[in-house]
């Protein structure tokens, strides 16, 4: 819910940029900064600080926007993380809106659309997993319009089809559909594929479908089966089991012993699966269960979903910002008569206001620490239903949040010594090549790869290592022309040319230019870094930043030596060292990275390159002749002029430019 722009609920008030930059005085901020800051409102709201670069440093709320926002001007913060924020501060916007709770919905909105440096952020472009049967066709429907289907899905909704979810994983929507293909056996197969069969398909055979494509079932009591498969899924299981009871007693009746032997099989299934999911001790069909954990300036919210009665899995979330947006919240709160919040209620809310701007949240929210009744009741509001969070509970959700704690727990802990693991190999491959960095965080890798098929679509990968990850936003792909096919010297050379040749010149007149990487690694031994060495002495760069990867005896893993450009002797890590374990997942990332772009790149050569509607003078006709003479593209392409020409409409000198095209 977007309050800015709606005009009944808030107002506007933009102020422009500083007059003159921030300085390191008694008076940092522009006479302009100052006097929009003194004419701001005494009501509810959102303000936005940039810098003077434009970019956004902060986004806060407050009920009083004048007391807030002047707090932060008027008072001397010294060097903590909220004076270095004020400090940069250049520019200010606010936003009025008609309540606090709707200035906190505002507020997590611009965070997660804005990315804030000093707010709390969790990120998650993901789109939600979905279980989703399809809407049935009209009555008189037959083949597959008349058989809805359970399908995985992600993407926007429509109105003629049932969705059922969130779901917190691919895995757990996957669970539930093998569930109701277990018990009420729906069909999972593609309109296209249920249209063309002719005989029942291997899921028949296992019970797993009914098979509606070859009239085992009539649409009526395949109807009967996706009623009570939606049932299940909303957590009707009482109502379900009292249907298919009733229905077993009235075959019986009719002595018809095998269609009731058929639900009482059902039945059995059913209860199977309410017992291993123990929704008969819940009261609850719909629940999201909220856990936060905090250690050592990391946090983690773990969501754990339930739908219909059933415990779908958890899903753990981790918060950037996490350190700084604590230390401002803290300031600006000092001076409230309320003692500030916990870390734990912070990142709880900022969760839970970001992450039900897209998603409709469920009626109760179980959550492991209290959290603030106006943001409940705009949720509520937003979402136009009733939502209520229970802190503290009993018997069921107790136990679901138990588990999630502990889950929340095990995942930050996995976190935790996941950075320190990587950062120690980043420590140890400092030292391994007596590095002496500004910082560990600082250091920048770049690792180069050359990938082809016998001298097909050859492609160079480039993929970058800082801040002790991976950082694929980073990574690059060069298509490799102009060179012998197979001649991974020259492509090495070209890619490296075309990596540095810029950055060569900002070097010249910067030597400590951030965007030069510290280390340049190279897959591959002496002929690889010899290559390197040239590109690197032609362009005026340093040498001891070029390391090669050669492979050991045998060519097998851990015995791998590190080769250098500038003259040192090689170096052999050891293959359970830290240092080489941090240089073969930089290695085997660069190797991925490649081949997959090598790949994408041979199917556009094969395929894309090869579209016969794109060769002038082939239309639709024509090309459907000629797939049909030669039986698929590829037929095509293994034709010869002679044969081309032989097919109806196609001249000799078209059939020489479709050879021309394939080939």
């Amino acid at each position: 819910m977007d309050t800015a722009a709606n005009p009944p609920a808030a107002a506007m008030h933009s102020a422009g940029s500083a007059a003159s930059d921030a300085c390191e005085t008694d008076s940092p901020h522009s006479d302009q900064l100052l006097s929009e800051v003194a004419a701001l409102p005494a009501l509810p709201g959102v303000y936005r600080y940039f810098d003077a670069n434009g970019q956004l440093l902060y986004v806060g709320k407050a009920r009083d926007l004048k007391k807030r926002v002047s707090s932060y001007f008027q008072k001397n913060h010294g060097g903590t993380r909220i004076g270095h924020m004020v400090g940069k501060i250049a520019r200010l916007e606010t936003t009025v809106v008609r309540s606090e709770a709707e200035a906190l919905l505002l507020e997590n909105n611009l965070i997660k659309t804005l990315n804030p440096r000093f707010n709390i952020l969790f990120r998650d472009d993901k789109s939600y997993p979905y279980l989703k049967i399809t809407g049935p066709g009209p009555q008189s429907a037959s083949g597959a319009s008349a058989y809805p289907r359970v399908a995985y899905y992600r993407g926007a909704v429509e109105k003629r089809h049932r969705y059922f979810g969130p779901y917190p994983s691919a895995w757990a929507v996957k669970e539930s559909i093998l569930l109701l293909q277990k018990v009420f056996r729906l069909r999972t197969c593609e309109d296209t594929v249920f249209s063309n069969r002719t005989r029942p398909c291997l899921l028949y055979q296992i019970k797993r479908c009914s098979g509606p494509c070859v009239n085992q079932i009539s649409p009526a009591a395949y109807a009967q089966d996706v009623a009570h498969a939606e049932q299940f899924l909303r957590g009707e299981t009482q109502g379900v089991l009292l249907t298919l009871e009733e229905r077993m007693r009235h075959h019986a009746e009719r002595l018809e012993f095998e269609q009731a032997a058929d639900i009482r099989n059902q039945m059995s299934a059913l209860s199977r699966v309410l017992h291993q999911q123990s929704v008969e001790t819940s009261a609850d069909k719909d629940a999201d269960i909220l856990a936060v954990q905090v250690q050592g300036g990391k946090a983690c919210v773990n969501l754990a979903v339930v739908r219909g009665g059933r415990h779908l899995g958890d899903r753990p979330y981790f918060p950037v910002h996490v350190e700084d947006a604590t230390s401002l919240r803290f300031d600006e709160e000092a001076g409230d008569a309320t003692e500030p919040e916990p870390v734990e209620r912070l990142v709880l809310e900022a969760f839970i206001a970001q992450h039900y701007t897209d998603i409709l949240p469920p009626p109760t929210l179980i959550t492991s620490v209290a959290v603030g009744k106006d943001l409940i009741g705009a949720l509520s509001a937003q979402a136009g239903q009733r939502v209520h969070a229970v802190h503290n509970p009993r018997e069921q959700r107790r136990i679901w949040l138990e588990m999630a704690l502990k889950n929340a727990s095990i995942q930050l802990a996995r976190l935790l010594a996941e950075e320190g693991s990587q950062q120690a190999r980043t420590r140890a491959l400092v030292t391994a090549l007596d590095m002496a960095p500004d910082s560990l965080e600082a250091l920048r890798i770049e690792c180069f790869d050359i990938s082809h098929t016998a001298g097909e679509a050859t492609q160079a990968s480039c993929v970058v290592f800082h801040h002790h990850k991976m950082q694929s936003a980073e990574y690059r792909r060069y298509n490799i022309d102009g060179i012998t096919p197979g001649d991974d010297y020259a492509a090495m050379s070209q890619v490296l040319r075309r990596r540095y040749g810029k950055l060569a010149e900002a070097v010249a007149d910067d030597p400590n230019h951030t965007s030069m990487p510290d280390i340049v690694l190279i897959d591959g031994g002496k002929g690889q870094v010899g290559v390197a060495r040239e590109v690197f002495e032609s362009l005026g760069l340093e040498l001891s930043r070029i390391v090669g990867v050669e492979k050991g005896e045998g060519r097998k893993v851990g015995l791998e030596e590190l080769v250098f450009a500038d003259g040192r002797e090689k170096v052999y890590l050891g293959k359970d060292s830290a240092a080489l374990m941090l240089v073969a997942q930089i290695r085997d990332e660069a190797h991925r990275f490649a081949i997959t772009g090598m790949r994408a790149q041979r199917a556009k050569v094969r395929t894309g390159g090869s579209k016969l509607e794109d060769i002038p003078g082939i239309g639709p006709k024509k090309r459907a002749k000629l797939l049909q003479r030669f039986g698929g593209i590829r037929g095509v392409a293994a034709a010869g002029v002679a044969d081309i020409a032989t097919v109806e409409g196609i001249s000799k000198e078209l059939a020489e430019e479709i050879y021309r095209a394939l080939h």
